[in-house]
């Protein structure tokens, strides 16, 4: 996976925890993707000569890449990460859009998930926050009830004017 870059990381800020959306975003895919295979497989047995086969082959990759290699590259290039000091969305394969909440602007974090995905270990994440944009909502985030319990802590750790008064990556859970 592709980790946050350091380097974009303010003075003495360290990374708690950096995440992708769950795997079951890239689930259907890759289903997808199994039975355009199996069909263009079956298409160019039945030989039905060298054109049909160029048309089976082309519609096949244009399927694949449009099905397949587009929601996987919008998979690995959403990142959440939460810091020592902010909340960061990235996303974007050509283009990219982000947006960083500052811990000590959060008034609220929240989650939801259905039983499906409480039985796949992901949920939605609400964050709120003091400003004009106000709420933002994270689907498929993975481990979605200790991610919740995390940025709460660090939110509730946060001094006053930000400033830290305990170790806030002392209770990370590991498996995150």
């Amino acid at each position: 996976m592709m980790a946050y870059p350091h380097k974009l990381l303010g003075e003495g800020e360290s990374i708690v925890l950096d995440l992708h959306p769950h795997w079951k975003v890239v689930f259907v895919p890759f289903l997808e993707l199994l039975v355009i295979l199996g069909l263009a497989g079956f298409l160019l047995a039945q030989g039905y000569g060298d054109t049909a086969n160029y048309v089976i082959v082309g519609i096949g990759a244009l399927l694949v890449l449009v099905l397949f290699v587009v929601p996987v590259l919008k998979w690995r290039t959403t990142q959440f990460v939460v810091t020592t000091e902010r909340v960061v969305m990235r996303s974007g394969v050509l283009g990219r859009q982000g947006r960083d909440i500052p811990l000590v602007r959060i008034n609220d974090v929240s989650f939801n998930h259905t039983f499906f995905e409480r039985l796949l270990g992901c949920g939605t994440l609400v964050v709120e926050s003091a400003g004009e944009r106000g709420q933002v909502t994270l689907t498929d985030i993975p481990h979605v009830e200790r991610v919740q319990r995390t940025v709460y802590d660090l939110v509730d750790r946060q001094g006053p004017a930000g400033l830290v008064t305990r170790d806030v990556t002392r209770d990370v859970p590991p498996d995150l």
